[in-house]
């Protein structure tokens, strides 16, 4: 079983993939879906791996963003 780690979020959760990871993934899954030729199951269950995959690329952005302001914050404050 992998080990918990902290996403960007700050919240624990098992393997985490990278943004690089996740978005390299989430490029393959829209590039299926785009391609056709699955079942409706198949079609749901990499729609749903998609938004999950979306969820962690974000979650990455917006934990870069806030570590930017943060160091921006404290540039202005010195």
């Amino acid at each position: 079983m992998a080990e918990p780690t902290t996403d960007p979020a700050g919240a624990s959760e098992p393997e985490q993939p990278s943004y690089e990871a996740a978005r390299e993934e989430l490029v393959d899954v829209v590039r299926r879906l785009e391609a056709g030729g699955t079942t409706l199951e198949e079609s749901l269950a990499l729609w749903e791996r998609g938004e999950h995959l979306a969820g962690t690329c974000q979650r990455w952005l917006d934990g870069a963003r806030a570590r930017l302001d943060e160091v921006l914050e404290q540039d202005t404050d010195a």
